[in-house]
């Protein structure tokens, strides 16, 4: 068995591709209406079709997907150039923060509260 990717649930689907496009500059392998796969394996789903396939019915709130209890990751190879590219769009949680592991990171939220953390590549097991 191999873990394959999370896929989050969204409630408006192209605006969360267009986000996800625009903003992180990812790129489309498939779109299937419901479902979009980006070229990275990241995926995400409409919330309501989703619901309905796991489910049977789809929930009644409206409530954002996002409820702060999972992480999206990305890398980038320039941190700093892909913060200034995203960081006036976007619903920043924390600007370019060294970690206590070294490495350097921020984070944001996505249109449906997802928190999403982009880093700086890392070597395992060189951390500064």
């Amino acid at each position: 068995m191999r873990f394959v990717n999370p896929i989050p649930f969204v409630r408006d689907i192209a605006r969360s591709r267009a986000f996800y496009e625009t903003r992180l500059g990812l790129r489309v392998l498939e779109d299937f209406g419901s479902f979009v796969l980006f070229e990275t394996g990241f995926a995400i789903h409409d919330g309501s079709a989703l619901e309905k396939t796991i489910w049977g019915e789809a929930s009644a709130t409206e409530q954002a997907y996002g409820r702060r209890n999972m992480l999206l990751y990305f890398e980038d190879q320039d941190i700093d150039a892909a913060f200034a590219r995203i960081a006036p769009h976007v619903d920043l949680i924390h600007p370019v923060e060294r970690q206590a592991w070294g490495q350097r990171v921020f984070r944001f939220y996505d249109p449906d509260g997802h928190a999403v953390e982009i880093g700086e590549p890392q070597i395992m097991g060189e951390a500064e």
